[in-house]
């Protein structure tokens, strides 16, 4: 026994270890994507609106892709380490092929980057955490245990990249590069113990195939929740992405901006280490389906409020509270989805109806979001999109199944085909 709880907390440290540098890499560096691309590439509102757009295009198309290969390979880790090297590969990507082809052919380095972000952040972050949602339920952990350290490995890499960065951009990217190495010697050395994978209600022993995402596209609840996805989180990251050019006109200089924006970034993702640690306890006692619609209640608020105040301390008080609506997201969603859907779709339901899905409101609202922030100015925009989080979520209340809550003590929904989204297996 205490062989296997050594065996555990190894094992953990070790997946801890890897989400914590996955964080770190991609925050030295795509934390800062939006000014880069205004500030370093040079490009207008509705150039970088287009830009978020072909990306969701990109990430829609990659995403479900990532998850059926993870649900076919169950917990064999060979689709992280093409994750890992993409990553490795941002320092030569971003100085020597991405920002050429931004300034020379403009729609050709858009797709070129939509492909490599893709590839190595937008689906391989969706990736790397229902891999770690995997792993936290074989060990019988709470999700929230492991995905904090990807929120501390951001908040790191957060508090110094604005400084980096008004240096020189190829110090983010040269970092980001150097600690792919270091990821890709952990991973290397993270391993699944036997116990674990023996008789686990994790892993589906029938591996998925392609009538299973057909059923699941046919499954009432998939499309429900799809629709707080596009009401709720679409307004959230969609506002998220230009945040930042938002926030520096706050300040006297770009510079000053930048810097206080890595600064509360740090603190932002402090939040949310800190919120993934009591969340879960907290979605367990309230239920998935009341953690997310008080997910919509908070991004609506947040928005409204960012709209309406012109005081840049206000608005640093604001800028946080994006990490606590991350850290009771993905809880909620994870909870939501092992509640209602098979597992042997957990991936494939986690990165089409909920990270794809998310990728389609780059594609449908980046654009206007970004033409709008030209025409009536980001105070306006953000008070029309908090509006709409906040009818969505309202909306949601009676569409979002039921969960099991130990405050009301409503049971878990019965494990049949029907109510718990189940999939019956297809002949082979």
């Amino acid at each position: 026994m205490k062989a296997i709880k050594t065996a555990s907390k190894t094992a953990y440290y070790k997946m801890s270890s890897f989400i914590f540098l996955y964080f770190f890499t991609w925050s030295s560096s795509f934390g800062l994507y939006a000014l880069w691309l205004g500030q370093k590439a040079g490009l207008d509102s509705v150039s970088i609106g287009t830009v978020f757009a072909i990306n969701g295009v990109f990430a829609v198309i990659m995403k479900p892709v990532y998850g059926y290969i993870m649900d076919k390979i169950g917990m064999s880790k060979s689709l992280l380490y093409f994750v890992v090297l993409v990553s490795a590969l941002m320092a030569p990507f971003f100085i020597f092929v991405y920002q050429p082809l931004l300034d020379s052919h403009l729609m050709l380095g858009i797709i070129v980057g939509a492909l490599y972000l893709s590839l190595g952040w937008y689906a391989g972050v969706a990736a790397s955490e229902s891999y770690a949602d995997r792993f936290s339920r074989l060990y019988h952990m709470e999700f929230g245990q492991v995905r904090m350290w990807g929120s501390l490995g951001w908040a790191l890499a957060a508090s110094f990249s604005g400084v980096l960065f008004n240096l020189s951009p190829a110090w983010n990217f040269g970092l980001s590069s150097a600690t792919s190495l270091v990821m890709l010697v952990v991973l290397l050395s993270l391993k699944i113990g036997d116990e674990e994978l023996k008789n686990n209600d994790v892993i589906s022993s029938q591996k998925i195939m392609f009538g299973d995402v057909i059923l699941l596209l046919k499954n009432r609840k998939f499309w429900m929740f799809s629709m707080y996805v596009a009401g709720v989180a679409w307004m959230m990251f969609v506002a998220e992405q230009q945040f930042s050019r938002y926030f520096v006109t706050f300040f006297d200089t770009k510079e000053q901006g930048n810097a206080w924006y890595g600064y509360l970034s740090t603190v932002q993702s402090g939040m949310e280490f800190l919120m993934m640690m009591v969340i879960p306890f907290l979605v367990n006692y309230f239920g998935a389906k009341k953690g997310l619609l008080f997910v919509g209640a908070l991004v609506g608020l947040r928005l409204i409020a960012s709209g309406l105040t012109h005081d840049p301390l206000l608005i640093s008080i604001i800028k946080p509270f994006y990490g606590l609506e991350i850290a009771l997201l993905l809880v909620s969603v994870f909870k939501y989805i092992a509640e209602h859907f098979s597992k042997r779709v957990n991936a494939t339901m986690y990165l089409l109806g909920y990270q794809a899905m998310i990728y389609v409101g780059s594609i449908v609202v980046a654009p206007p979001a970004g033409y709008f922030y030209d025409r009536i100015g980001f105070e306006h925009t953000y008070l029309v999109m908090g509006g709409i989080a906040l009818c969505f979520t309202l909306i949601s209340a009676f569409t979002l199944s039921a969960c099991h809550s130990l405050r009301s003590g409503v049971p878990a929904p019965a494990a049949s085909a029907e109510s718990n989204g189940e999939l019956a297996p297809l002949k082979r």
